[in-house]
């Protein structure tokens, strides 16, 4: 009985595949990147006038980032984006073979210039960038790729998690600032909108608008949900506030 074995057919990958893949992995690996930043950081940043600080966990956290960001593909190949694309990294003369990580790295570490790499892939009929023709690797098809639904679902998942991020570390670091928490004073003291609401019950979950400081100074702008007992107001609120003073009200308009 003779042994049989089937050799696999490894197809070039198409630059549209390609381009949303990097799409992904920029959009995965940025996002890792900030979300660790403002976990860091916590809930208080915006109050906060402490550049050193900010600077401090922006390098702690953006060094060893950058260094997963070039290394995004070690896993045989593969990064998260290729994954969901179907793709994968191969050696442009064996394309059984996986490169090693130094070559890998070398790869991706020409992202930093991709405008070059854009126009290079887009003009190179071999379907190649500048980092494929300096580490000699080609992006192929992966011939085993899991079925589509899996993939779909990875990708729907990751944007649930961005928007529920920001939805709720940004609601909660904007209810922890202090120009938050005086407009919420000034409008619990107006006799208006307690009239008008029959009394207030509550507040929207995340409060839009936004809060800047500079050098002690700042300025907000926020647009409160005002929940009242008879009638819910949406609330404008303008305050302002120098060096080393508190929060004050501007404006309040509803």
């Amino acid at each position: 009985m003779t042994e049989q074995t089937t050799e696999l057919i490894f197809l070039k990958s198409s630059r549209k595949r390609r381009i949303a893949a990097f799409v992904i992995d920029h959009f995965v690996m940025t996002f890792l990147m900030v979300a660790i930043v403002f976990i860091a950081l916590g809930p208080n940043f915006i109050d906060e006038n402490n550049p050193s600080k900010m600077m401090t966990i922006m390098l702690f956290v953006m060094i060893p980032g950058f260094i997963l960001y070039f290394a995004k593909d070690f896993i045989k190949g593969i990064s998260i984006g290729k994954w969901i694309m179907g793709i994968m990294v191969r050696d442009e003369n064996d394309h059984n073979e996986i490169p090693a990580f130094g070559r890998l790295f070398l790869r991706n570490l020409m992202i930093i210039i991709w405008p070059v790499e854009f126009v290079v892939l887009a003009t190179n009929n071999k379907k190649k960038r500048l980092g494929d023709k300096i580490a000699k690797t080609v992006v192929v098809k992966s011939p085993n790729k899991p079925t589509k639904l899996p993939r779909v679902l990875a990708l729907i998942g990751f944007g649930i998690v961005f928007f529920a991020f920001v939805f709720f570390f940004a609601g909660s670091a904007m209810k922890n600032s202090d120009a938050y928490k005086v407009a919420i004073s000034e409008i619990e003291m107006n006799e208006e909108i307690l009239s008008e609401t029959g009394g207030i019950k509550g507040y929207g979950m995340m409060p839009a608008g936004s809060v800047s400081i500079s050098n002690g100074k700042g300025q907000a702008l926020l647009e409160i949900k005002v929940l009242g007992n008879k009638k819910d107001l949406n609330v404008s609120v303008y305050l302002e506030k120098e060096s080393n003073e508190f929060w004050k009200l501007i404006e309040m308009q509803k």
